[in-house]
């Protein structure tokens, strides 16, 4: 793949071009020249948009798609079209899916749908057998076949002795463990943050203290098998004052937020709009306040947009019954631009990779060209027209955002939304 693109400013504080507006040709899949002003000898497909900014490719660390066993949600080839479309050159894939997957096969399975993508795919294996917290999987043969980390996504691990040998097993090969943080007894049937606003509506309530019991559990664990562990979706201020505290003791722990819980408080949900039931439920926004803090001073290490399609006959039905979830690919940036500046968005959107194992990137002469094109300035109110998801349970429905995305170039590849 060659291609020249004019006059992209590029943001990349580790690059020497970084705040540049530059000229960039690649070549075969590699940046062979940045300069101010590049000729096209070759007649190169040439890459122009209004306001052009250029990153390294950006890293979602929670998608889910639904294929094997829940196309009609989300296919894994349509799925990368949306991820590629949205900026991202990487995503990790949960294993949601039917059947779960928690072996060898099922991790090459997922990897040979996404062999020729843009994006690449990177399959979070399941910690226990179908998901099902009893046994654990073959974390191992699952690591050897592609796997990047284990969880079963959204579902907490009840037995502590479970995660203490997990723990354990992982840290012989370097295998980051995830624990969805939700003490399920006390979580029980909730469905939203308790709070006055549940009390109000007349919802059952999952109570802070549900997500805060468990991560405090956890943290006890790994301080024993100094293992490695990410906490997924955090949506407290206790929460992070753990994960603080933890960091300061040296534990090899990191976590994340998804998007919408910087944005969204629970009173979004007093016209019991299904949209805006999520897992964790979205809080207060003191919650947020100290969410967004944590992002700044890094004790959150990344933010992902926990895109997870459902299909409508799961979403619009009576609220207690609704399946958690929102897409959040397509709003990811535009939403991150609108809270965070422009160069911290595209931070945000760059980190996580390491925690993975996952090789970063950067921009210049000689290096892979995995690359994100966006325009930072271009305000707009998020339609389903913007929507590209085979499911439209979309949160940002509605919101305003600053940001649009071009594409990506990745993997000797172009994927440019014109």
């Amino acid at each position: 793949m060659n291609v020249l693109i004019k006059s992209a400013t590029i943001l990349d504080d580790k690059s020497d071009f970084h705040n540049q507006t530059q000229d960039i040709l690649v070549e075969n899949g590699f940046i062979t020249q940045i300069a101010k002003s590049l000729k096209n000898p070759h007649k190169y497909p040439v890459i122009e948009f209004k306001n052009l900014h250029i990153s390294c490719g950006w890293f979602d660390s929670s998608v889910s798609f639904g294929e094997p066993g829940y196309e009609e949600r989300e296919t894994i080839e349509n799925g990368l079209h949306v991820a590629a479309a949205s900026g991202f050159t990487d995503i990790a894939l949960n294993a949601n899916t039917n059947p779960v997957i928690d072996s060898h096969s099922d991790i090459a399975y997922v990897k040979s749908k996404a062999s020729n993508s843009a994006t690449n795919l990177h399959p979070i294996g399941a910690l226990t057998k179908g998901s099902k917290a009893i046994d654990l999987a073959e974390l191992f043969d699952m690591k050897s076949a592609g796997s990047i980390a284990f969880g079963d996504y959204k579902k907490p691990i009840k037995n502590p002795n479970l995660l203490k040998i997990a723990l354990q097993y992982a840290s012989c090969f370097d295998g980051l463990v995830h624990s969805f943080p939700s003490e399920s007894r006390i979580a029980s049937n909730g469905v939203m943050n308790e709070n006055t606003t549940s009390t109000r509506l007349g919802l059952k309530g999952i109570p802070a203290i549900a997500e805060e019991l468990q991560i405090a559990r956890d943290l006890f664990l790994l301080d024993y098998t100094e293992g490695k562990l990410h906490i997924p979706t955090i949506s407290t201020a206790k929460s992070v004052e753990l994960i603080r505290e933890a960091k300061t003791k040296g534990l090899d722990i990191s976590c994340s937020v998804a998007i919408h819980n910087l944005l969204f408080t629970d009173e979004s949900l007093s016209d019991f709009d299904t949209s805006f039931k999520v897992n964790p439920p979205l809080r207060t926004k003191a919650d947020i306040e100290a969410l967004i803090q944590g992002v700044k001073d890094g004790t959150i290490d990344m933010v992902t947009s926990d895109h997870n399609p459902i299909d409508i006959e799961h979403k619009k039905i009576e609220f207690d019954y609704a399946k958690n979830g929102s897409i959040g690919l397509e709003s990811a940036f535009g939403a991150l631009n609108t809270l965070f500046t422009t160069k911290k968005a595209v931070q945000i959107l760059t980190k996580g990779r390491q925690r993975f194992g996952l090789k970063d990137h950067t921009i210049k002469i000689g290096s892979s060209a995995q690359l994100s094109l966006f325009n930072p300035s271009e305000t707009y109110v998020f339609e389903n027209k913007h929507i590209i998801s085979k499911s439209k349970n979309a949160i940002f429905l509605g919101s305003k955002l600053k940001g649009t995305v071009y594409g990506i170039i990745a993997n000797n590849t172009t994927s440019i939304l014109l």
